[in-house]
């Protein structure tokens, strides 16, 4: 049975998918979480997903240098929001100013900001 809402993890080697993945699973229990490593795997996700958690650096075989190209490249089409996983702040403005919505970094994955975050991106 398909959840209503997906939630894809783009661009994220496997530990920190594994720690993004369970952090998902607790604010959004009952939406699939998809492991995306190529561009292909994106594309084919984008029309049905709700949210794409986008590593900083990504981790894979896409299309764009990092995940600020890869949310500047596929914002406009995507059906769903795009978040930008990082600790550094300017990184998080330029996610912004290309389409993505406020995003967070690994080490305040679990806050209740985050969690807030990402309620309000699936809303």
């Amino acid at each position: 049975m398909m959840s209503e809402v997906s939630i894809l993890l783009v661009g994220h080697c496997g530990p920190d998918a594994f720690m993004l993945k369970s952090m998902a699973r607790s604010f959004a229990p009952g939406a699939e979480i998809i492991m995306v490593n190529d561009e292909q795997a994106l594309v084919d996700q984008l029309g049905a997903a709700k949210l794409m958690l986008v590593n900083r650096v990504l981790d894979g075989a896409f299309e764009s240098e990092d995940g600020i190209g890869l949310i500047e490249q596929h914002a406009q089409g995507a059906a769903g929001k795009f978040m930008l996983v990082s600790n550094f702040d300017d990184a998080q403005e330029r996610a912004l100013a290309v389409g993505a919505v406020p995003g967070f970094g690994k080490t305040n994955m679990r806050s209740d900001e985050t969690r807030e975050r990402i309620e309000s991106a699936l809303a």
